[in-house]
């Protein structure tokens, strides 16, 4: 039995299980294929987890781990180590584990299909592994964008996110994990009261289907887009990574 996998911490939220058992199904593999849900207290429950395991094949990575898992691979594609993020790790045969970025491709598709033409100067919440591969997608695609985080990291902290700034700045995306399930209340600390009908609000979260910060976008009249479409598109970019179907 070939075994795929999700790591992060948590994911008690992952539709990724639910969505390869119908994807093993449509391709009549299920009785060689599986793909469970490994939540790891620390990213160093990875050598324990791939001894206890040694039908895994691949691996998908979640938050917290995107940057922490780099130093548990062989080597990196040519896109994983310009981002500097991993969420996608291929088990060779002989045990060494590649890793790659799909988030990249995945996002460039979502937001494409949001935005359409339109091309506003963009604030991306929150300076993770997640956060990594937006960037440099919206670097690729001459976008605008600064970053924004409560760790002194970004190039505004949300302090700085005055009158001027939102009205600079139309398109807003989340790769932070507030709001996520089971934390569906929580939100980025965004002034919301300055979000106007001509902002767009993205998040990568994709359950729940409208987190608090795209409902308060919603509320101001922003067009807002969820983690659905990227979540499918890097999926699907993962298993041609992997080459197993």
């Amino acid at each position: 039995m070939d075994l795929f996998g999700l790591i992060g911490k948590p994911v008690s939220h992952s539709k990724s299980a639910e969505y390869f058992t119908k994807k093993f199904a449509a391709e009549e593999c299920l009785d060689t294929k599986a793909y469970h849900l490994f939540e790891l207290d620390t990213i160093d429950d990875l050598k324990g987890l791939l001894a206890s395991q040694p039908d895994l094949r691949g691996l998908n990575v979640t938050y917290p781990y995107k940057k922490e898992i780099i130093p548990f691979l062989s080597s990196l594609s040519p896109e994983a180590e310009r981002i500097g993020a991993v969420n996608c790790v291929r088990v060779e045969d002989d045990g060494r584990l590649v890793g790659y970025n799909t988030d990249y491709m995945g996002f460039g598709t979502s937001l494409g299909e949001f935005l359409g033409t339109n091309k506003p100067k963009v604030l991306v919440l929150g300076t993770g592994g997640a956060s990594q591969a937006v960037q440099a997608w919206l670097e690729d695609a001459g976008f605008e964008f600064r970053t924004v985080s409560h760790s002194g990291k970004g190039d505004f902290s949300y302090e700085d996110l005055t009158a001027e700034v939102m009205e600079e700045y139309k398109l807003i995306i989340n790769t932070t994990p507030l709001g996520m399930a089971p934390l569906q209340e929580e939100c980025p600390p965004i002034p919301y009261e300055l979000v106007t009908e001509e902002h767009y609000l993205m998040d990568l979260i994709y359950n729940p289907a409208v987190t608090e910060f795209l409902r308060r976008g919603q509320k101001r009249g922003a067009a807002v887009c969820n983690g659905q479409r990227m979540f499918v598109c890097q999926a699907e970019a993962s298993w041609r990574v992997y080459g197993r179907l």
